[in-house]
């Protein structure tokens, strides 16, 4: 069986067991954003409550965020924890936006894919999967995300070897998966249910969607 084939049958189990998981949980393309760069090193949980500060804040907004003083925005988004070099992070995509883009997320968002997410990359604190998230889930660009669950999965199941890197596993899916956004968007939200609830640490293989698969644990 070749890596497509291997792929598009991972993807069948995982969303016949699982069922669509409506991602991401957000209102707006701009929270997305936010979320995006708030949910680095922290439990989805957190952000909700620090979107939810922000959203009683009316911060929710290009220029409120812009204009919202650093110490300001850290206590609005606390919750989230590393606040401090969260508001940097945050403040720094926010001053980047505005200067290149206007705060235009359509304009933004027309740029090829490849070319913003290099521009995104230079952003400071903006990581691979914060901008393919960025891309995929605000923008709704083919943009594969990968994660920590992505890379566990495929190394258990043998389809990478434990040297992969980001990139690595990125291309696998996007030469192998048809370009097409909400595929991206459901498989990458599979893979993350499927690593909560049984690809961890230490493997919780009974009943996994992905059992019947041959597969080695490291």
């Amino acid at each position: 069986m070749n890596t497509a084939e291997q792929l598009k049958l991972f993807y069948e189990a995982m969303l016949k067991a699982c069922g669509p998981q409506h991602w991401w949980p957000a209102q707006t393309p701009t929270e997305v954003i936010v979320g995006a760069i708030l949910t680095q090193n922290t439990a989805w949980r957190n952000v909700e409550r620090a979107i939810e500060n922000l959203r009683q804040a009316g911060a929710l907004d290009w220029a409120r965020l812009r204009d919202l003083p650093a110490e300001e925005l850290a206590a609005l988004i606390r919750p989230a924890g590393t606040f401090n070099v969260k508001t940097r992070r945050l403040k720094a995509f926010v001053e980047w936006f505005w200067r290149r883009y206007d705060a235009d997320l359509e304009r933004m968002f027309a740029v090829p894919v490849r070319s913003l997410r290099e521009e995104l990359l230079r952003v400071p604190g903006i990581g691979r999967e914060t901008a393919d998230a960025i891309l995929l889930y605000a923008g709704n660009l083919p943009s594969f995300v990968v994660d920590a669950y992505t890379a566990r999965i495929l190394y258990r199941h043998g389809l990478i070897d434990d040297s992969a890197d980001y990139e690595e596993i990125k291309e696998l899916f996007e030469y192998n998966l048809p370009e097409n956004v909400p595929l991206f968007n459901e498989y990458h939200a599979l893979l993350v249910q499927v690593g909560k609830h049984h690809c961890r640490p230490r493997a919780r293989c009974a009943g996994c969607p992905l059992e019947a698969f041959e597969h080695h644990l490291d």
